[in-house]
């Protein structure tokens, strides 16, 4: 299937009607060879990303064994980062950019979900109305997750806490196949979600189990426990995609680019630069750093001084907003 046909399929058209009448920052040939897909360079980032867990698996390991309990909580945030960064990966998997092969990106993408507990056969429709309606208030499926109206609603939702109810009520909701709830589902693809829930839950019930009859929390000291510390840090990088920017369909304002470190861009599959990927849903990951260059300046949002700099600007930002407006 043509890449473009795939992403309007999914509702992720690479131009909206916004866009018509702007000046494309990037020639049409140009386009096309940055559209390119590689099973080669997706295998190597996966590979790149594996071995960072296993790493920082490995590590944390090690420091269960330490008496020093910073130690220990320093290396379990890292072996939680490279797991809830595996989100990032199955994005990609789902956009299906991150490889040439289709079944590579679904089954990555399904694999990815696993371990940062989300479900790649869901987020694909979820994910495809957030892109044909980006920061549109009662469209963009986005929105629903309610962004933070004051200081301790800040730190309530980069807790995680909002995340793992909405998560566990999402995935329990689905397994008992009440799909009438969420819009995008089809008759077609709401059957699919369902098995694809199941088997999900099956995995980590079978983890759980495994667990037991060892006599060891494997399943609550090497997963849950890490992607529990990991979490907030997805948050904070989430956030800034789409938070304090223009909600209206135009993509040069509704979505944030951030500079970030290497190691940052690397786990994150590159979506620092969302608003590349946005503007351009069809590139691949490793595409988006030079379609930046081309597209920059015209960017509304781009966070220079990282995502430090981004959060203390929200939260002045926020300070600064009358009481009535936030409660709006």
């Amino acid at each position: 299937m043509n890449l473009t046909r795939a992403m309007l399929r999914y509702g992720m058209a690479e131009d909206s009607s916004s866009e018509s009448a702007q000046p494309a920052p990037i020639s049409t040939d140009e386009l096309a060879r940055l559209q390119k897909r590689s099973d080669g360079r997706g295998l190597m980032r996966l590979l790149g990303h594996l071995i960072a867990i296993g790493t920082c698996g490995w590590l944390y390991a090690l420091s269960l064994e330490r008496p020093s309990s910073m130690l220990r909580l320093l290396a379990g945030l890292a072996l939680g980062f490279t797991l809830v960064t595996m989100f990032a990966a199955m994005h990609e998997g789902v956009h299906r950019t991150a490889f040439k092969s289709q079944g590579l990106n679904d089954g990555v993408a399904w694999f990815a979900g696993l371990l940062s507990f989300y479900n790649s056969t869901f987020y694909r429709r979820y994910h495809g109305w957030h892109h044909r309606y980006t920061q549109l208030p009662g469209k963009d499926p986005e929105l629903e997750d309610r962004r933070p109206t004051s200081f301790v609603d800040y730190f309530v939702q980069m807790s995680g806490l909002p995340w793992w109810f909405g998560k566990l009520r999402t995935h329990c909701t689905l397994a008992l196949g009440r799909t009438e709830l969420y819009p995008f589902l089809t008759e077609r693809t709401a059957p699919l979600v369902v098995r694809s829930v199941r088997a999900q839950l099956a995995v980590y019930g079978v983890a759980i189990a495994v667990s037991a009859a060892l006599e060891y929390p494997y399943f609550a000291l090497y997963w849950l426990l890490p992607v529990a510390l990991g979490q907030p840090l997805l948050r904070v990088i989430l956030l800034a995609e789409h938070g304090g920017c223009s909600e209206d369909d135009n993509p040069l304002s509704n979505t944030r680019t951030t500079h970030t470190l290497l190691p940052v861009r690397y786990l994150m599959w590159e979506m620092p630069y969302h608003a590349e990927h946005h503007r351009y849903p069809a590139l691949p990951f490793f595409a988006l750093r030079r379609a930046h260059t081309k597209l920059g300046p015209q960017l509304v949002h781009v966070a220079r001084h990282g995502y430090l700099g981004m959060h203390l600007k929200f939260l002045k930002s926020m300070a600064k907003e009358p009481s009535s407006e936030r409660a709006a």
